[in-house]
Order: structure tokens, then C-alpha cells, then sequence
């Protein structure tokens, strides 16, 4: 999917859930367009996780085995792991803010969800991704697509 088609395709649920949540938009789609190669990639096109939220011993829905390149000690290396799986975007979208609103060790991110520049590195910094720039990739994109009108 091109960008400007993912983006229109995602705004309305990230408004939806910013409206709920707090979280923001711009950082809904940047993540999206980011974990799931705006729309492309294979976890999307076999789960419909469109943020690459792999499934832990609290998920009790379907998952999907798949390989993914993790940094592990400043190597990037190739591992399988196991992923949630869900029915449609809308779907991942509700449960990726729940990921994000129940686990504590994202408290310091969502006291900032009012700027998702600042809000992207703090949920890099609660760990969220291996990468060591996964915060500066989600921003970039924010920046590159103007997608804090979203947040509005």
C-alpha cells in the first residue's frame, strides 16, 4: 500500500482511539507504517498486526509463528517468534493502546501522549523495540508525512 493510502486508511481509528486514549495518532500511523512497511509486510498480510506486538504469556488470542531481526548485544540477529494475531487493523489497533495504557513501564511515555515526538521516545525508551533507533524512524515519519494534524 502506498503511504498516502495507509494513512487515510488508518487516520480514522487513530483519531478514534486518540479521542480514548490519549495516545497519539501521528504516533499510531508512524508506528503502523513503520512496523508493518505501510501495510506490506508479511506479519500484516498473515495477522493484520500492522505494530509488531508479539504475543507474551497475558495474550490469550490467535498468534502466528514468524522470524524477525532482533539486536541482541549490538549484533542483528534472526530469531522466531511468536505473534498476536488479530482479525482486521481496528482490532490491533484497540489492543495495541491496551498494550501500551496497562503495561507500567509505559507510565512516563503517556505523561507527554500531548507530543508524539516525546511520546515515541519514551516508549522506545520503556523498551518497546530493539532497535536503537526506533524512536528517530517513527519520528521521521511523523515529521516526513505531516501526521500531527492527526492529533488535533
Amino acid at each position: 500500500m502506498n503511504p498516502t493510502d495507509f494513512i487515510a486508511s488508518l487516520a480514522p481509528a487513530a483519531k478514534a482511539s486518540r479521542a480514548l486514549t490519549k495516545i497519539p495518532a501521528s504516533f499510531v500511523i508512524a508506528e503502523a507504517a513503520l512496523e508493518s512497511a505501510w501495510g506490506g509486510s508479511e506479519l500484516y498480510q498473515k495477522a493484520r498486526n500492522i505494530f509488531g506486538v508479539k504475543a507474551d504469556v497475558a495474550w490469550h488470542g490467535a498468534t502466528v509463528m514468524m522470524p524477525t531481526h532482533e539486536v541482541i548485544r549490538g549484533k542483528t540477529v534472526l530469531v522466531q517468534a511468536l505473534w498476536r494475531a488479530y482479525p482486521d487493523y481496528l482490532s490491533c489497533i484497540r489492543d495495541h493502546a491496551s498494550f501500551l495504557l496497562d503495561n507500567p513501564r509505559y507510565a512516563p511515555a503517556l505523561q507527554h501522549a500531548d507530543n508524539a515526538e516525546i511520546f515515541a521516545q519514551g516508549v522506545a525508551a520503556a523498551g518497546y523495540a530493539t532497535d536503537p533507533n526506533y524512536a528517530a524512524k517513527i519520528i521521521a515519519i511523523i515529521r516526513a508525512h505531516g501526521l500531527t494534524d492527526y492529533d488535533a
